[in-house]
């Protein structure tokens, strides 16, 4: 008797555990399960133990709300037909917990493989499509600007699967090794171009301030031997000026003392031959110093008081009578 109602109980039992087994779904942490009945959409299961109807209804796919990420390798090609190798970093996760966006997760690709797949290469050709219309000399320096275009081409397309693009980082970009090596020619050509046009500009600077001093310095001494000249005959034109007030205070002396005017002229004429002999070359100095010399002399130099001569005898000569 107690065998049949063990019996009956485990027959029982079996079906109940069955069913309990059928109705019990653990979702894990950081995830959300999503239901359907008869295939069709029905709810979302939070984290922890959950129940549901058996048989009828099954958890169709976990999402997970917590951050990816996956490694790209790949190659892009410029506008001037250079190779360039990318290596990046993609981080995302789900856009938000709204039962649409956890819909557009867990429906929109058949598998976890076909997402990352069009993920990939939806980055891939945005960077492909940038780089195509950039000179390899300019890749280097748009690091940012890659990002900022993927962002912008990457960002609607995910919001349409329910998923969020947390960073892209691209952690290098290299070229081929022809490549570098005529990156590394053109680079090397570019400073010795900027050396001999650094130097050559040192050199006209160098040479033009030469120039500069030079011209300056014969300005100045130009202007100073005009001043020199102009001092010199403001001092000529104030010697004759002082020595013609003197020739006429002496003149107006010897008038009053009754001495003839031609005595201070023969004076001065006699000083004449003594500063020409002092400064001449020779030894020797002859002039007439005969009576008639002497009065031939006298004579001119009073014809010199009186005013210009007319007639041939008014001019001084040297005679041919020779005194030592």
């Amino acid at each position: 008797m107690d065998l049949e109602v063990l019996k009956i109980i485990a027959y029982c039992a079996i079906p109940v555990v069955v069913l309990l087994a059928g109705s019990i779904s653990v979702i894990k942490q950081g995830h959300v399960g999503v239901a359907v009945l008869f295939g069709k959409f029905s709810r979302l299961l939070q984290p922890g133990l959950n129940f549901r109807i058996p048989f009828v209804e099954r958890v169709f796919r976990s999402v997970s709300l917590q951050l990816h990420s996956a490694e790209l390798e790949f190659t892009a090609i410029t506008g001037d037909q250079a190779n360039v190798n990318f290596k990046a970093l993609i981080i995302y996760t789900v856009a938000n917990g709204s039962e649409e966006t956890l819909m557009k997760a867990a429906f929109k690709f058949i598998d976890e493989r076909s997402f990352m797949q069009s993920l990939i290469r939806s980055i891939e050709g945005s960077i492909r499509s940038y780089v195509a219309v950039k000179k390899q000399s300019e890749i280097l320096a748009l690091r940012r600007e890659i990002v900022d275009e993927v962002n912008s081409y990457i960002e609607h397309e995910l919001q349409d699967w329910g998923f969020h693009l947390v960073a892209l980082q691209i952690n290098d970009i290299s070229f081929d090794e022809a490549i570098l090596r005529s990156m590394a020619q053109v680079v090397a050509s570019n400073n010795m171009m900027l050396a001999a046009q650094n130097e050559a500009q040192a050199q006209f600077i160098t040479k033009t301030r030469v120039a500069e001093a030079d011209a300056q310095a014969k300005r100045l001494v130009a202007q100073a031997e005009k001043d020199v000249d102009q001092l010199r005959g403001e001092g000529n034109a104030l010697l004759r000026k002082q020595m013609a007030l003197g020739l006429a205070d002496a003149g107006k002396t010897m008038e009053s003392n009754g001495v003839p005017p031609e005595f201070m002229l023969y004076t001065m004429w006699l000083d004449a031959m003594k500063l020409v002999a002092a400064h001449s070359h020779g030894n020797i100095l002859s002039f007439d110093g005969s009576m008639e010399g002497f009065d031939k002399t006298m004579r001119q130099m009073n014809q010199l008081n009186k005013g210009p001569a007319t007639s041939n005898g008014a001019t001084m000569s040297k005679s041919s009578g020779n005194h030592q």
